[in-house]
């Protein structure tokens, strides 16, 4: 019997395979295809992402396959500067293929010793008081204590626990692909500056030898979206917007994708729970998807652990839902709002060049990319000090960096006075001695993903604190 078995191999389920690993929990990934996907679905990491593998020890790995960029001028596309004095030590997007994310993210689940099965379809469950039954394409019958479907947008899990996914259907569809074209690419790139300046939601980006990443607007709806288009679907949309199909031959893979926006009206259901798209569906627009799904699973697995250790407080795994899904919420809202600000019609433009006048000042700018880069998530731990709730970046310490403790997964208390304690908590939580010119507090309390759980320098506060999060003291 397992602990967890997680279905979906995407990152999501990937990183919740490592972070459930750190906690010594047996965990089996279950993945419906053969083999890694070709399709880079999403291309980069947004800040906060780039915090959780910095918090993990595994932001070498991603910086040594990705290149960095500047954070401003996501929203919507307006091209606005990065805002000043936002809140992290990692100033940069990252630009990595899925591909390799999800490549990196399955070396680390395998070295940390989760099993990943590819070439699994997960087709049935059902659940008891002592766990659930997963039952595969192949008839194969599998046990385990919980099980986490990180399955994608069309999730099985969600469909069999019957979780309604309300919200709004595809309006407009997108086509996407990587081919070569045969015209220079100066031609290329006037083309494309031409065509967006009414059409945002049209691109073309070289990847190098000869070979670019075509996005354009398709023609009306597919009857069936999970059946790719035909590159003369592409060259015919291309002649459309830009009067040439820039010569595109030799796909690499082509797909579409739609505007549909949609949440699962709860996270768990019993010993099932959902996480990333299973979870939340919404517009690609800002690169958000990829990243709340691995936040999602940051904030999931150390819960989820600690329900599998024994020692989690009551309402903790309740906690996930309590505190995501409002995210996800936020997420959808706003994407919804940047597709129609990609709308060529004269309303919306309107609106974006009003937009784009009012994010010259600071604090709106800075308050939108906030948003994008989750920078500003801020979970509800009720009335205290502005830190309680949010997550701590990275600072520099006496002796090193508070993100280099954190490699373990463990909770850890910061304390600049050197008088506190988390004696009967030891096996959970870190008690580091130190001072940081950059954190004006006397200590902190922080979760395993990093978010301050108290803030003071009063042991019998603390005392009342950690049972909240930690349990029960041992000893």
């Amino acid at each position: 019997m397992f602990d967890v078995i997680v279905a979906g191999g995407g990152p999501t389920g990937l990183m919740l395979a490592s972070e459930l690993r750190l906690q010594g929990v047996h965990v089996l990934v279950l993945e419906k295809e053969a083999e890694p996907t070709g399709y880079v679905r999403a291309l980069g990491l947004h800040v906060r992402s780039i915090e959780v593998m910095d918090q993990r020890g595994l932001l070498g790995r991603f910086l040594e396959h990705g290149r960095q960029h500047p954070v401003g001028g996501f929203f919507a596309g307006i091209d606005k500067p990065a805002p000043d004095r936002l809140d992290t030590a990692h100033y940069y997007v990252l630009g990595i293929p899925q591909t390799t994310t999800d490549r990196l993210l399955a070396e680390r689940a395998t070295e940390l010793g989760a099993e990943i099965r590819r070439g699994c379809e997960l087709v049935g469950l059902s659940q008891d008081d002592h766990g659930v039954t997963a039952e595969l394409a192949d008839g194969t019958r599998l046990r385990s204590r919980y099980l986490v479907g990180c399955d994608g947008g069309r999730s099985t899990v969600r469909k069999l626990l019957g979780v309604g996914f309300p919200g709004e259907p595809t309006r407009v569809e997108t086509l996407l692909g990587e081919m070569e074209v045969a015209v220079p690419p100066e031609t290329v790139a006037t083309v494309v500056a031409e065509v967006r300046k009414t059409h945002k939601r049209f691109g073309l980006g070289p990847f190098g030898g000869g070979v670019y990443r075509v996005v354009v607007p398709a023609e009306g709806l597919a009857e069936d979206r999970s059946v790719p288009p035909t590159l003369e679907e592409f060259k015919r949309q291309l002649r459309v917007f830009a009067g040439t199909d820039f010569g595109v031959h030799s796909p690499r893979w082509l797909s579409r994708f739609g505007d549909a926006t949609r949440l699962a009206e709860r996270y768990r259901t019993g010993r099932v729970l959902l996480a990333g798209d299973a979870a939340h569906t919404h517009p690609p627009t800002g690169g958000q998807g990829l990243n709340l799904g691995i936040q999602d699973a940051f904030n999931l697995g150390w819960k989820l652990a600690a329900e599998v250790n024994g020692w989690a407080p009551e309402g903790l795994l309740d906690s996930y839902h309590a505190e995501r899904r409002p995210v996800a919420a936020d997420v959808l809202n706003n994407t919804r709002a940047q597709m129609e600000l990609l709308s060529p019609e004269p309303g919306p433009r309107s609106v974006r060049r009003l937009l784009s006048e009012l994010m010259d000042f600071e604090e709106v700018n800075r308050y939108l990319i906030e948003k994008l880069t989750a920078v500003g998530v801020r979970y509800d731990f009720g009335e205290g000090h502005e830190l309680l709730g949010r997550r701590l970046r990275d600072v520099g310490l006496k002796r090193g960096r508070l993100y280099e403790l954190m490699h373990g997964g463990r909770g850890l208390l910061l304390d600049q006075t050197g008088r506190l304690s988390v004696a009967g908590w030891a096996d959970r939580v870190d008690h580091v001695a130190d001072v940081s010119e950059d954190l004006d507090v006397p200590a902190v309390l922080l979760r395993p993903d990093g978010h301050v759980a108290w803030v003071g320098d009063d042991q019998r506060d603390l005392l009342d604190r950690l049972p909240r999060w930690f349990g029960a003291a041992v000893g």
